[in-house]
């Protein structure tokens, strides 16, 4: 268990994902990682007891008794079990022992898609506020991310940012300190896996769950053949639709392209509705500086080439793209002035 009361600073950014929920502190990194699931335990006196949170909830699905019920609080970027999910951000806070700690007021930045409702983003802010004692700030992912990848975000410039997480991309125009532009479609990592799973079911007769599909997806799964790259294959085990019985299947990247093609198509579109709506004052800059990918999204193979060769502008994988958002996150609590000026 790892202890934040030795930490020079006591804040926290969080990047609250539909996958995966991360902390960051300040001269310490990542502190967490965890899959974004609460396992509970209905009991006989009708209450619900929490079993597990992140990964070993993660573990349990679709491998639960009736009594013990797997929550996935966030479905395409926003909260939809407010109970699940402050109980789930709770366990997660007590595991870096942060309610021990009642010294000060504590700060915690914390992530949002942009596009969502007033009602869901008052739903983000109270179960930061519910999990723990603490002064709460929202900043947009597509911020928190441009933020963690190092753009200049408050010089007079365009720089493009386009955040492929588990439920939702979003492609953003940042200049001056503040989004010029945004454009989001809930589509992102798990529609991908989604597309596997229903081409195989579709194609072979063979049902696979979505975290066979992911696996599918990161073994062999890729947006674009590039003129070095080889075709593989992976064997995976489903249920078979004729008789109900488990077998084996070889799965080819050439079929997983296929299956992915219409989502790897929809992102696309994002990305060059975005390029078509922006100020053509910041066109330029984004051409000079590229698009920049972050996200767990942006690591499927070859999709920085594929976007490359249809916009024709360059792109750029951030170096930290899985931790992007949360380092953005935590990195704002240093400029307050700047934090209160793009949070919300």
């Amino acid at each position: 268990m790892l202890s934040i009361l030795n930490s020079p600073s006591k804040d926290i950014g969080i990047d609250l994902g539909t996958a995966n929920t991360l902390f960051y502190l300040k001269n310490k990194g990542i502190v967490l990682d965890e899959p974004s699931g609460l396992a509970m335990r209905d009991s006989a006196r009708g209450a619900r007891k929490v079993v597990a949170a992140g990964r070993k909830a993660r573990d349990m699905l679709g491998k639960t008794p009736d009594s013990i019920i797997v929550k996935q609080p966030l479905r395409d970027g926003v909260i939809s079990d407010f109970e699940a999910a402050t109980t789930m951000l709770k366990r997660f806070l007590a595991g870096i022992q942060y309610n021990k700690i009642f010294t000060r007021k504590l700060r915690i930045v914390i992530s949002a898609p942009y596009d969502i409702t007033p009602i869901e983003r008052r739903a983000v802010r109270e179960v930061a506020e519910s999990a723990g004692k603490s002064e709460v700030y929202l900043i947009e992912e597509p911020m928190a991310a441009a933020i963690g990848a190092g753009l200049p975000i408050t010089e007079p410039a365009g720089s493009m940012i386009v955040d492929i997480g588990s439920g939702i991309t979003e492609v953003a125009v940042i200049s001056l300190s503040g989004i010029v532009y945004c454009y989001s479609v809930r589509i992102a990592g798990e529609k991908i896996d989604e597309a596997i799973v229903n081409y195989i079911k579709r194609k072979h007769n063979l049902l696979i769950g979505e975290q066979t599909a992911e696996k599918v997806k990161i073994a062999v799964g890729s947006a674009y053949l590039d003129s070095d790259d080889t075709e593989q294959t992976i064997e995976i085990n489903g249920r078979s639709l004729v008789d109900g019985i488990p077998r084996p299947l070889n799965i080819s990247s050439y079929e997983v392209r296929e299956a992915i093609a219409e989502p790897i198509h929809s992102i696309i579109d994002a990305i060059r509705i975005a390029l078509e709506r922006m100020p053509p004052e910041l066109a330029s800059d984004v051409i000079d500086t590229g698009i920049i990918l972050s996200g767990g999204g942006s690591l499927l193979r070859r999709l920085d080439l594929l976007i490359e060769k249809v916009t024709r502008v360059p792109v750029h994988i951030a170096d930290n793209p899985l931790t992007a958002v949360a380092e953005g996150a935590g990195r704002a609590l240093d400029e307050l002035a700047l934090l209160k000026e793009i949070s919300s």
